[in-house]
């Protein structure tokens, strides 16, 4: 595969970039692997200081750096300790301005991993680590991008910022939404965080709930005199793995999207092993295509849950929202960005890259929201299974990080030129 500007133009701008970056390769590598080695689990969520290694690493690059904290209260309210939010600006001239959205909080490492998750391991071309696909790369890929286009030396006519955000993992809401919502960020445009393969221009919306199930304990010798919330959980659950079948017939006309998807993730309850379980609680995710609707899902889906808890006598049910996040659908404008990250994507990769949808859900849908147009695209392999994206070994080819990087300064370069 090729990776350089090479059918550019000699002595264009993107001929420019593309020996910029080939040169920064080495400290783009170390300015990665310093984020990967500093923790940033979300949860615990307590995420200040891993920003403010972030801010400096970005100093390091000679940006200057805003830093937005986000008061305990807004963090408690989502569930985090701390958390900051990361500006650079740099305007170009007049015109558009493209924000590059990028989060360093991550899930919590897990087991079964062969490498260190902090130590940010070389293993035959591939960086290892958590965060190294998802989405540390893209602050990497999105501050080199950047740094190229300033040094291309090119007249363009607009603006570029980074938004380097600590909250993803959490639903966006104090991190890409804040800065949205309290006007510290108006762009035109934006790009998110993605894989070199795909310019996604669509993705699944999803929905959290929480079901408790309260039935009555009682002593194990006489089981009668109680009412089993686990027995009624049991119903409930086989209620939904039936129901969920019919979701596969559900199609979405989006490339890449696929059908809705049903996962019951999280269950606890009880209080000893000989003692009738008074009390039940499970969480679900229902992942939405961008066809529906959030509120008919929301709705059919308590129906199913409510329908099925109350055939077991003595039982009190609630459903409770954790999380809604809409679908992503693209907005006038986000072709714009979509046709240009493709075209230099094909190029740079040496291989047809398409626009489609993904079964994911993002930060893009804060931006989207507020009629912002955004597609994502950033460094990572063909998949998110081939990355280990939330699994163990996670992990990034850098060649997909030098070409992500060309690709995202090169089509910023023909959009604001």
């Amino acid at each position: 595969m090729a990776f350089s500007c090479s059918t550019a133009p000699e002595g264009s701008a993107m001929t420019d970039i593309a020996r910029f970056l080939l040169d920064q390769r080495e400290r783009q590598v170390a300015f990665l692997a310093a984020l990967v080695r500093t923790p940033s689990d979300n949860p615990p969520g307590d995420l200040a200081a891993a920003a403010e290694v972030g801010a400096g690493l970005l100093e390091g690059l000679g940006f200057v750096v805003e830093r937005h904290a986000v008061p305990a209260a807004a963090c408690a309210a989502v569930g985090m300790v701390s958390c900051t939010n990361l500006v650079v600006r740099h305007r170009f001239g007049p015109g558009p301005t493209i924000g590059l959205n990028a989060h360093g909080d991550v899930v919590p490492p897990g087991e079964g991993w062969t490498q260190d998750p902090y130590g940010a391991a070389i293993v035959d071309g591939w960086m290892v680590g958590r965060g190294a696909a998802v989405s540390k790369s893209d602050i990497a890929t999105y501050a080199f991008a950047l740094l190229a286009l300033i040094q291309s030396g090119a007249a363009l006519k607009g603006a570029v910022e980074l938004h380097i955000t600590y909250d993803e993992e959490s639903g966006g809401e104090i991190g890409p939404l804040r800065l949205l919502e309290e006007g510290i960020s108006k762009p035109d445009f934006a790009i998110g965080a993605g894989f070199s393969y795909t310019v996604v221009n669509a993705h699944n919306g999803c929905l959290h709930l929480e079901v408790e199930l309260r039935g009555r304990s009682a002593h194990a010798a006489k089981p009668w005199t109680g009412v089993d919330a686990l027995e009624a959980a049991v119903g409930v659950l086989g209620t939904l793995y039936e129901w969920r079948k019919g979701l596969g017939a559900r199609v979405s006309q989006v490339p890449g999207i696929g059908a809705p998807q049903l996962t019951v993730g999280l269950i606890e309850g009880g209080i000893n092993t000989n003692v009738v379980p008074d009390r039940v609680v499970f969480r679900l995710d229902r992942r939405m295509v961008p066809e529906e609707k959030a509120g008919e899902v929301d709705a059919e889906l308590r129906a199913v849950i409510e329908g099925a808890a109350g055939s077991t006598a003595g039982i009190t049910c609630t459903v409770r929202r954790i999380l809604l996040a809409a679908p992503l659908t693209p907005l006038p404008g986000s072709e714009r960005l979509a046709n240009a990250l493709a075209a230099h994507a094909s190029r740079i990769l040496g291989t047809e890259v398409r626009v489609g949808g993904v079964p994911l859900y993002t930060d893009a849908r804060h931006y989207a929201g507020r009629g912002i147009p955004i597609v994502l695209y950033g460094a990572g392999p063909q998949t998110i299974e081939e990355a280990n994206a939330h699994r163990a070994d996670e992990r990034l080819p850098l060649s997909d990080l030098y070409a992500a990087t060309e690709v995202v300064a090169c089509a910023i370069a023909e959009i604001l030129g």
